[in-house]
């Protein structure tokens, strides 16, 4: 049965009719009951949550005016299987999900959960689609953070808006993605710094350290160099993402093309095609080979036509790289 706590928090949410709270932590419970053995139980639960919240409809989240513009909310509905990462990342990733489903648990122990993430990798390799991964799993929102936004058009106030982010954070239960997280996370001692950046970067180091809200709070960088070496001890967990490997190349596109893949697909010439490019890169290739294919009133992507949108992404590729 659900612990002492979980039925307290349950009580506690309803009470404040705090709708989210209530359904994250019963999914907690219905986590708990799978890990003891009870699946019909646990399916139950996930059951009644997931038929509440379609009858209540979208939550519509109301963030002040002034942070508008700043962070942008969804409802993720990207499952675990679109993300196409090794399997060591994605055990780590699924780890996060655990512990944060058995948190109670651990508390028990004094242990503390991962909910402060850093990824870091390249552009295109799956770090967004991470936290929407995260967000659909753990059944809360996603309210990305559009850090480049928030220290350009806010320079001088920066902090301030900081501050209010972390307050959300505290009372909006969810996962917040800070994108181009290196436009605040720079390296303190780089001799183009100013004043001001680094007040930013110790306002985001003590408001990151002090929190203990119930979100997760996850980072995303493509430049870990760029990175002041104090942030990486603040967080409890870092992933590193790279280009795809020839295994998960094939995989990605298989997804993505799903009943348009053609039999007897000449998979050696297209895996040569496609490699040194990212994810984002070969799903857009598939998804533009299947339109090409739709269009002329074809039911299946060749090989050959694959290898055609692969080879334009990768001109676009070496175009910006150029």
């Amino acid at each position: 049965m659900a612990t002492a706590e979980q039925l307290k928090a349950l009580i506690r949410s309803h009470l404040s009719d705090d709708a989210e709270r209530f359904y994250t932590i019963a999914l907690q419970v219905a986590a708990h009951e799978a890990q003891q053995g009870h699946g019909a139980l646990a399916l139950d639960i996930r059951e009644l949550v997931d038929k509440a919240r379609r009858e209540r409809g979208p939550r519509i989240l109301k963030f002040p005016v002034d942070l508008r513009g700043l962070v942008f909310s969804e409802e993720p509905d990207t499952p675990r299987s679109a993300l196409v990462i090794p399997e060591s990342l994605s055990d780590r990733v699924q780890r996060i999900v655990h512990e944060y489903r058995q948190q109670q648990k651990l508390k028990l122990h004094g242990l503390a959960h991962r909910r402060k993430v850093l990824l870091v990798g390249p552009p295109g390799t799956g770090k967004t689609m991470t936290a929407r991964v995260l967000a659909h799993e753990l059944r809360l929102p996603l309210h990305t953070v559009q850090v480049d936004k928030l220290v350009t058009k806010f320079m001088g106030e920066t902090s301030a808006k900081l501050r209010q982010i972390f307050e959300l954070i505290q009372q909006e239960p969810g996962v917040y993605l800070f994108d181009e997280f290196d436009a605040i996370g720079g390296e303190r001692m780089l001799e183009n710094d100013v004043a001001e950046m680094r007040r930013v970067l110790n306002a985001f180091l003590q408001f990151i350290e002090q929190d203990s809200s119930d979100s997760l709070i996850v980072a995303a960088t493509n430049s870990p160099k760029l990175l002041d070496r104090a942030l990486y001890r603040r967080f409890d967990d870092v992933l590193y993402y790279a280009l795809p490997e020839e295994a998960d190349r094939k995989r990605l596109m298989q997804n993505v093309l799903g009943t348009f893949l053609a039999p007897k697909f000449a998979w050696a010439a297209v895996l040569r095609q496609s490699a040194r490019l990212s994810h984002a890169e070969i799903d857009t290739a598939c998804r533009d080979a299947i339109k090409r294919a739709i269009l002329a009133d074809k039911t299946k992507v060749t090989a050959g036509a694959l290898r055609q949108s692969l080879a334009e992404r990768r001109s676009v590729h070496q175009g910006i790289r150029g």
